[in-house]
């Protein structure tokens, strides 16, 4: 216990009175993560530019333009022509454009299929995804809203038009994210990811450090030659500093940020703290294979973007080449974001996230057999 104390403030010095572990291990967590969660305060999109074309001139047609632009989503923008209307989309002034036929109104009241023209701009995928939800939801509740009209005044009550009008009412209830905006899907893995990363580079540049600075061999004695007082010795500090950075993520950012977690804070700290000493023993492993710490920032700084795209997060998981599959497989991030996000979003228990636990462990144990047998060699190597 005592060699583990000793190795504890050893660590401590080193990172203390190094700057760039400093900055990385302490300051960035809580710069990033309030840094990029800002970018996503807003949740979602408002008003999204959509130039209308009207050729039918007609009160119905006025009425569905009406509710478009009364929607928190759409700002109509106002087009004579369709060349005036594509000009706009092509010089970026809206992300699409919306034209309504000739002969709209008198269609619906005939009970002919009466078109109208929505074309998106889906080389950005927000505006154009969030376009067509909204449009969709107008022109139905629009055109539903006439034929009931019409079917009223041929004789109909209104449960009987309502019938024609909509023969399948469908009773749509999204769960967890009921705003259905980007931020709130976003954001809880984005900080998850934060905390992964700051902890990940600065932990693999403590060690490869130690190689560069040649002090493996008094680690070695200071420990009593025993690896695992190391690694429980070195781990302490970031375990501690970072279980600290996971409670002020929960209480404090998303607090800020409007996040609400839905299940049992022992639950995510259990799970956490978990995540947390995989990635120690990970940035230990990872980080004995590099001489410099310069090295070692700059291939992990890279990682942050791959690591997030192959959990199976921004992309689901089963639409994955079976190679990013393997590889996802084999990261502690893919089983806890599974777990992290079903707690915090849907209100989970650890009973629920059982096979993402067990998952997780057995990647932890697996990467601390294979750091024992990588220092071993090493100090090894270090006395010859």
């Amino acid at each position: 216990m005592k060699e583990i104390f000793e190795i504890l403030k050893r660590e401590v010095r080193n990172v203390s009175g190094d700057a760039s572990l400093f900055l990385i291990l302490l300051l960035a967590p809580i710069a990033y993560a309030f840094m990029y969660g800002s970018i996503y305060l807003n949740k979602g999109e408002e008003k999204v530019r959509l130039a209308v074309i009207d050729n039918d001139g007609t009160a119905v047609s006025r009425l569905l333009t009406q509710q478009l632009d009364a929607t928190p989503m759409i700002e109509v923008i106002p087009s004579s022509n369709l060349r005036e209307a594509q000009e706009k989309m092509y010089r970026g002034e809206v992300q699409g454009y919306f034209y309504i036929q000739q002969n709209l109104e008198k269609f619906i009241y005939t009970q002919k299929q009466a078109n109208v023209n929505l074309v998106l701009n889906a080389s950005r995928f927000l505006p154009s995804s969030d376009l067509l939800s909204t449009v969709t939801k107008v022109c139905l509740t629009v055109g539903a809203g006439v034929r009931k009209t019409y079917f009223n005044k041929q004789g109909m009550s209104d449960d009987e038009s309502m019938k024609m009008t909509n023969p399948i009412g469908l009773d749509y209830r999204p769960l967890y994210n009921s705003s259905m905006t980007y931020g709130s899907f976003l954001l809880p893995g984005l900080l998850a990811i934060i905390l992964q990363q700051t902890l990940l580079i600065g932990v693999a540049a403590s060690l490869t450090t130690e190689r560069e600075n040649k002090k493996l061999s008094s680690l070695y004695r200071l420990s009593g030659h025993n690896i695992s007082k190391i690694i429980v010795g070195k781990s302490l500090l970031y375990f501690i500093v970072f279980m600290v950075f996971g409670l002020f993520f929960t209480v404090i950012n998303f607090s800020v940020f409007d996040i609400q977690i839905r299940g049992s804070y022992w639950s995510l700290g259990i799970i956490g703290a978990l995540f947390i000493m995989s990635i120690i023993t990970m940035g230990f492993l990872i980080g004995s294979f590099f001489k410099t710490k310069l090295l070692a920032f700059q291939v992990l700084v890279f990682s942050s973007y791959p690591f997030f795209l192959v959990t199976g997060y921004s992309m689901p998981y089963q639409a994955l080449p079976k190679a990013v599959q393997w590889f996802s497989d084999m990261l502690p991030t893919s089983p806890f974001l599974k777990a992290y996000i079903s707690i915090v979003q849907s209100g989970g228990a650890l009973a629920d996230v059982l096979p993402s636990i067990l998952h997780l462990l057995i990647i932890w144990l697996v990467m601390v057999i294979l750091l024992v047998v990588r220092l071993r060699n090493l100090f090894r190597q270090n006395r010859g």
